[in-house]
């Protein structure tokens, strides 16, 4: 665990976004940030299909909450 210097303006849009989103201000920008790395290394993927594939390698099946 480490401590990394973002701007003011950064913080105050993922305080934002980590309430929009239900997570804490901490847990919001390691998702940015992982999505972020993800999408460098794999171009050719869209965001959908990146959460698409992180949800798969999670082992949340999907169908099964789509067909109530």
């Amino acid at each position: 665990m480490g401590i990394v210097k973002i701007s003011d303006e950064l913080h105050e849009e993922i305080r934002k976004a980590s309430c929009t989103m239900v997570r804490s201000i901490n847990s919001q920008a390691e998702f940015w940030i992982k999505i972020g790395m993800l999408a460098e290394t794999q171009p050719n993927m869209t965001y959908t299909e990146i959460l698409r594939e992180q949800l798969r390698l999670a082992a949340v099946k999907l169908n099964e909450l789509s067909n109530d």
